[in-house]
């Protein structure tokens, strides 16, 4: 369990994110279209995993944005934007700010992800929601680097996720 806060005050999530060296867990996450994915979507690919409570927060906009400005220069690298928002919201926010780069995909089937991935808030107001995290896998599945963002209000240090995907 990690302990993060929200404005200061302490949360609780389900788990810890998965460990640096050990294999991403699988997942089902629902596309804009309606459709599941799972972590073989992505086979061959460098993946940035942007885990945020809702699009519908300035922090996670902010976000999105950033990391839709940051994919274009990846190369083979593609940017998951992972939240409970519903896929037509996130299909949206993405449409309307022209955010092309980043995949957003919708935990609102199978919430398996949040518990296998460490992220569900457990307590707190945002209780049921995934907390900020960023977690970096490579070509094989493998993670590379994790960042659990200890303040929910704060966006993610960019620089080392970047560096770790680059590197990937």
């Amino acid at each position: 369990m990690a302990t993060i806060t929200l404005h200061g005050n302490p949360v609780n999530t389900i788990g810890n994110l998965p460990a640096v060296g050990t294999k991403a867990p699988d997942f089902t996450l629902t596309t804009a279209k309606l459709e599941d994915v799972s972590l073989s979507h992505f086979a061959g690919k460098v993946k940035i995993f942007s885990i945020v409570p809702s699009l519908d927060t300035g922090t996670c906009a902010a976000s999105a944005r950033r990391f839709d400005r940051e994919a274009g220069t990846l190369g083979d690298t593609v940017v998951i934007n992972v939240s409970r928002d519903l896929p037509f919201a996130s299909d949206r926010f993405c449409k309307g700010e022209g955010l092309d780069h980043i995949v957003t995909l919708s935990e609102m089937r199978d919430l398996e992800f949040g518990k296998s991935w460490g992220v569900a808030m457990v307590d707190g107001p945002l209780k049921g929601l995934l907390s900020r995290a960023v977690v970096v896998v490579d070509r094989n599945d493998t993670v590379v680097y994790t960042q659990q963002v200890s303040e929910i209000a704060s966006e993610p240090d960019y620089a080392p996720v970047l560096k770790a995907a680059r590197e990937a």
